[in-house]
């Protein structure tokens, strides 16, 4: 068996770190904030190349937190792209915002900038562009194209741990918000992740708000809620932390061998944007007749996915802004034919050549 991840691998080269840091802090009983979590935002920030990192419990709540900290609530409209994972749409709606959708670009599946530009109404609070597979979307287009407008621009970073786009990472104009979900190429184990941001107002305003509305114990200014990142979860990042870098240039040579090795199959290869160093943390293709390839797949023992098969509009969840099939046809089109074939740090050459080996009888 080939897996989508390998979190097993990953586990082997922090075991006695994480070992020693479990111990630590049973030892200390520092299990909510503490040290451990300070250093960890102070290390995460400064791989980010922001001034501010917040631990949080997840990374939707670390999304909601962001549009929260930026003004969005009842009454304002949020852009996002139709072909994002579903909890970009429900951290909008658990703010009381609307979710306005737009289409994906039809070769990056990054957000459709012209086409976020011209959903702004005078209701717009926010844009959030999704930094899918592991690059950045044209956050500076969005920038340029809402100069003098009062509309922020919250990243949702999940997938983009490390990357950059000219030099740049997510949240060092603004603010971004990230999961450390077990998969993710920062990943913890269990829920876990963050908001960094280059604004101390706007880091302060999301731990105020992710711990009851208040910084001091007992005060409590604002209606907030729970969303802490737990000192266990700490160490594991921390541990995981010193490695990301060198795994994120292991995920690029694994990307690089995959495009070596589809060359002349009816596969349409991951495209990378211009200025962009991408971190892959999902290898994406597109295929024909994707759902009986998918099974062949499995059936082989090749643990490829789907990232998203769904988009927002056609789920149940969201079926009432009256969206049907059609509305966006390159997200449409994008979710009958992408495959996300197994891709990690660890992966070898020979589980590599034996996924396309497979892909190519899967094709005929």
């Amino acid at each position: 068996m080939i897996p989508l991840v390998d979190l097993a691998a990953a586990h082997a080269e922090v075991a006695e770190e994480v070992e020693a840091g479990f111990k630590r802090i049973i030892a200390g009983t520092a299990f909510i904030g503490g040290a451990e979590v300070a250093a960890f935002e102070q290390e995460y920030a400064a791989f980010s190349g922001v001034p501010h990192c917040v631990g949080v419990a997840n990374g939707t709540d670390a999304l909601e937190l962001a549009l929260r900290a930026v003004g969005v609530g009842p009454g304002s409209e949020v852009i996002l792209p139709a072909n994002t994972f579903i909890a970009t749409a429900e951290a909008v709606a658990r703010t009381g915002g609307t979710v306005v959708l737009v289409d994906c670009d039809p070769r990056t599946y990054l957000i459709d900038v012209d086409a976020a530009l011209a959903a702004v109404t005078p209701a717009t609070r926010a844009i959030v562009p999704v930094h899918l597979y592991g690059q950045l979307a044209e956050v500076e287009r969005l920038r340029e194209g809402l100069a003098g407008q009062d509309v922020s621009i919250v990243e949702d970073a999940a997938q983009c741990q490390g990357a950059t786009r000219h030099g740049r990472g997510a949240g060092v104009d603004g603010i971004a918000a990230t999961s450390f979900y077990p998969g993710k190429n920062l990943g913890a184990y269990g829920d876990a992740g963050a908001v960094v941001s280059a604004d101390a107002d706007l880091a302060t305003a999301v731990r105020t708000i992710g711990s009851h509305g208040g910084l001091k114990k007992y005060a409590h200014d604002v209606i907030g809620f729970n969303s802490r990142l737990d000192a266990l979860q700490a160490v594991v990042l921390r541990a995981k932390l010193t490695r990301l870098a060198h795994w994120n240039d292991s995920r690029r040579a694994a990307a690089a061998r995959y495009d070596a090795l589809l060359d002349g199959l009816d596969v349409v290869r991951p495209a990378t944007l211009d200025g962009n160093e991408h971190v892959w943390h999902i290898y994406c293709v597109r295929v024909p007749r994707r759902d009986e390839v998918l099974a062949k797949l499995n059936a082989a023992g090749v643990g490829a996915g789907i990232h998203y098969p769904v988009p927002v509009h056609l789920t149940g969840a969201f079926a009432g802004l009256g969206l049907g099939q059609g509305a966006f046809p390159q997200a449409e089109k994008a979710a009958g034919e992408i495959l996300s074939l197994p891709i990690y740090p660890q992966i070898t050459v020979d589980q590599q050549e034996a996924v396309v080996r497979e892909l190519a009888a899967a094709l005929g």
